[in-house]
């Protein structure tokens, strides 16, 4: 491989991707089986098929498209389009690194505020807690999305079948799991 041509792959999307994750877009043939067997593939603006394409042209305009797309934010990560993948490419690292590359440079889809507005919450309350309280995590999602009442006929038969809890259920090593976030965010900020 050429100096010139290494340099062209680090520069874009797919190239930072393979840098950063070890993944190589590349290597797909588009076989259609990611797209075919994830279950939120309908829903999504571009299927996974479709990105790894768009990854592979390495034309800006596409990466762009991939960066602003609801479908890294849709995607589960369920591993489904891993598993079923003949050439052993992991499409959820890929899109897991897109929403950081997204989130990174402002390119979050507007339909997906109310994903990230989860995630935030999610990661909040295991920041404090040491893991998940369901009832905190609802009402912070509520307050971060503004959908204040959705759901709320459900809580009293949740409540009454055990399955939310009133407090949060504390973990010995609470301690350690903040250190962990403070950790995480030192090294994010250090840019490792």
């Amino acid at each position: 491989m050429s100096s010139d041509t290494h340099h062209h792959e680090s520069t874009t999307l797919a190239g930072i991707i393979r840098k950063e994750t070890g993944v190589p877009a590349v290597k797909c043939y588009q076989c259609g089986k990611c797209s075919a067997g994830c279950p939120l593939a309908t829903e999504m603006d571009y299927p996974p098929s479709v990105i790894m394409r768009m990854l592979q042209c390495e034309i800006p305009a596409l990466e762009e498209k991939v960066l602003e797309s609801y479908t890294i934010w849709l995607c589960l990560t369920c591993e489904m389009c891993y598993g079923r993948c003949p050439m052993e490419i992991d499409i959820p690292r890929i899109m897991d690194y897109c929403r950081e590359k997204s989130l990174r440079e402002g390119k979050v889809n507007p339909k997906a505020k109310n994903i990230l507005q989860f995630h935030k919450a999610f990661l909040d309350m295991i920041e404090h807690t040491g893991r998940l309280y369901e009832l905190g995590l609802t009402m912070d999602y509520k307050v971060r999305s503004m959908k204040l009442m959705q759901d709320v006929p459900l809580a009293p038969k949740m409540l009454s079948r055990g399955k939310l809890h009133i407090l949060p259920e504390g973990i010995k090593g609470k301690k350690n799991m903040k250190n962990i976030f403070d950790k995480t965010l030192k090294n994010k900020e250090d840019g490792k």
